[in-house]
């Protein structure tokens, strides 16, 4: 993956949010109005203008003949997100970690965030635009988040962690989203381990891609067509996971899966007035430390 493509992602991710930010409050899934503040100039004149029923209708096709899928799964993604952190806030977790957070405004959005301690944790590259982007924005970076970087080529999460001093014994909700696909078994493996470290009764929200979409692309309406154009911008995916051995993985540290949903199913949960095939192998997970 190429050194900025974290940061692209998140534009994506940001686009996604602000366009359904800019639908009819009655019709959207939630309200991002920091979202259209990452765009670069084109993304936001779209954004402004889709708005506009018949433009929205337009740039939302255009997405979905690019990236069959994308759009209507990413946003769905982020409402069941929203929704799994809530879940594990009201069972005591007291602190939430994001893991590559990108240009994530759960900590902004979400009114039950407000009081629960934040700790974002990115590259330098992309932490450093965001909280620019937010103190030009704002005026100032939230009070009750921490921003802490790393460059994953020189340092673990555990030197991290020692630090900054992290208490492991605060019930605490990890969010590792759109981001095990482009890692290795090795960085899989090390980053489960750092969150087996916290005590039990934290949680770890994680998407994942069914490794189906890795061994035959064909199997999936848009596959073959995603993963020769992530090749092409060096983003290859290369980590997938079976759906049917998530349980025993998790297990290797001292997880338990809670919840484990396809696109096809948080779309319809959340959405299904709005049908789209695509992104079906995209996954997400949410498990408990036992």
């Amino acid at each position: 993956m190429k050194k900025e493509a974290a940061s692209r992602t998140a534009q994506y991710m940001a686009l996604f949010r602000a366009m359904e930010t800019a639908r009819p409050f009655e019709e959207r899934l939630f309200t991002d109005p920091d979202a259209i503040s990452f765009l670069d100039g084109g993304l936001k004149f779209g954004t402004k203008l889709s708005s506009f029923s018949p433009v929205r209708k337009v740039l939302e096709r255009y997405i979905h003949s690019r990236v069959p899928g994308a759009y209507t799964s990413g946003i769905a993604r982020t409402k069941y997100i929203d929704d799994l952190l809530k879940r594990s806030i009201d069972n005591g977790v007291q602190r939430v970690i994001i893991l590559g957070a990108g240009f994530d405004t759960r900590a902004l959005r979400l009114d039950f965030m407000k009081g629960i301690q934040v700790i974002e944790i990115d590259h330098p590259n992309t932490a450093r635009l965001k909280m620019d982007t937010l103190k030009a924005t704002n005026g100032s970076l939230p009070v009750h988040v921490k921003y802490y970087q790393i460059d994953f080529n020189v340092q673990s999460l555990d030197s991290l962690a020692e630090e900054h001093g992290l208490d492991f014994s605060i019930p605490t909700t990890i969010i590792w989203e759109g981001v095990t696909n482009y890692l290795n078994a090795d960085a899989i493996n090390s980053t489960f381990r750092f969150i087996e470290r916290f005590v039990k009764g934290s949680h770890v929200i994680f998407t994942y891609v069914d490794q189906l979409i890795l061994d035959d692309p064909k199997a999936f309406y848009g596959g073959e067509k995603l993963l020769h154009d992530v090749d092409a911008i060096e983003e290859r995916w290369t980590y997938g996971m079976h759906p049917a051995d998530v349980v025993k993985f998790l297990k290797n540290f001292q997880l338990t899966l809670l919840e484990d949903l396809g696109a096809a199913d948080y779309r319809k949960r959340y959405i299904p007035q709005r049908p789209e095939q695509g992104y079906e192998f995209y996954r997400v997970v949410m498990a408990i430390r036992d």
